[in-house]
């Protein structure tokens, strides 16, 4: 039985990478909690405090020059996609630290969340300088091409097109599991039924890392003048955003800082009607769950930007277009008045979470195999 799993994400952001991470290690407590489940980022671990450094400039960067961020990502880890390529600066920078990090943590099982950390692993184990058994866990709605593949052990996909995507590409269909991006399990409960308060209630998500606050703030700018549309923002750890709701001073807008407690999130979901939020993989992911209607208001550059086309194609969220000229409120009471258009929403969520394999199962499969 395996005894040992080293988690990879990247950065310490507190990112779909690090959620993902933690979903998966609270579902691999309810198999066998004696399993010892370690999580690293290879940025820090090689180079220290320059992963705060790093961390503060990529915010700034899709903050400040989005098409540009944009661009790169798509030039960089989007092109020519099906041809494997190298990326010569990522070994010389991270190889030598990864091969001193597994001989170190001496692991038994590898769960990769971010592409970085899959790539490096791929390429040592292409040097057989590894053999050990490694899983990628994506958490987008698509592949970029700096993940591991041919050389990855188990990959965990968000859903049947990206197992599509993987197969033509030349990973065998029985390493692939159709999972769903992770979702923690005390976040997996049936929603019950939304209260019965006066109006629709809509939780506010997106503005935790600050790239998503002044867009927030631009979207409740006009809202909360009614009793047609009640707001819970979700603020996350930033505190400039939280203050700046609160000095609103309308009761229909509520702020709420960070929640640690998955129980006490799972609570909030009950309690609203809708989301309206970026299209962050782990938040979308959580929604489809707990079939909650997604109205998406922004995108930030590159990853949202794609998940965003990927689920649309899909039907599976409702976009809040020129929200900046009709009003957010206008287009939501519009939209949810639109019942039969919801109910057929409800019905692609329903058949997307049957789709999928419950991630304790395929983890328990998959350790069943390595005894």
């Amino acid at each position: 039985m395996v005894k040992k799993i080293l988690f990879l994400p990247f950065l310490s952001l507190s990112s779909g990478h690090h959620q993902a991470a933690d979903a998966m290690i609270e579902h691999i407590r309810q198999i066998d909690p004696s399993i010892v489940c370690e999580k690293v980022d290879i940025l820090s671990y090689s180079y220290g405090k320059v992963e705060q450094l790093v961390s503060a400039i990529y915010l700034k960067w899709i903050h400040s020059a989005p098409y540009i961020y944009s661009w790169i990502y798509r030039k960089t880890c989007m092109k020519g996609n099906r041809m494997l390529r190298r990326y010569f600066l990522y070994e010389q920078l991270f190889l030598h630290f990864m091969q001193r990090l597994i001989q170190d943590s001496r692991p038994d099982f590898i769960v990769c969340t971010h592409s970085l950390p899959s790539y490096l692993l791929g390429q040592l184990k292409q040097r057989n300088r590894l053999s050990i058994p490694i899983a990628n866990v994506y958490t987008d709605y698509f592949i970029n091409n700096i993940w591991g593949r041919e050389e990855i052990d188990y990959h965990f996909a968000p859903d049947f097109p990206a197992k599509q995507w993987l197969e033509a590409r030349g990973v065998p269909s029985e390493r692939i599991i159709v999972t769903g991006i992770p979702v923690h399990p005390r976040l997996m409960t049936p929603r019950s039924k939304h209260h019965s308060g006066s109006g629709l209630t809509i939780l506010v998500t997106g503005g935790n890392l600050g790239a998503g606050a002044d867009v927030i703030r631009s979207v409740l700018a006009s809202a909360g003048t009614s009793d047609k549309v009640n707001y819970i923002v979700l603020c996350g750890k930033n505190r400039e955003l939280y203050q700046a709701i609160r000095g609103l001073k309308r009761p229909q807008i509520v702020a709420m800082p960070y929640i640690e407690s998955r129980e006490e999130m799972n609570s909030l979901y009950d309690q609203i009607d809708a989301v309206c939020t970026k299209p962050g993989g782990v938040t979308v992911s959580e929604c489809l769950v707990k079939q909650i209607p997604i109205f998406v208001y922004h995108t930030l550059p590159g990853q949202e930007e794609i998940n965003l086309q990927h689920l649309l194609g899909q039907q599976l969220v409702i976009p809040l277009a020129d929200w900046e000229r009709e009003g957010i409120e206008h287009q939501m009471i519009t939209l949810w008045n639109n019942k039969q258009g919801l109910i057929q929403l409800q019905k692609r969520m329903e058949e997307y979470r049957c789709q999928m394999t419950d991630l304790t199962q395929a983890f328990h499969q998959i350790f069943s195999s390595l005894k």
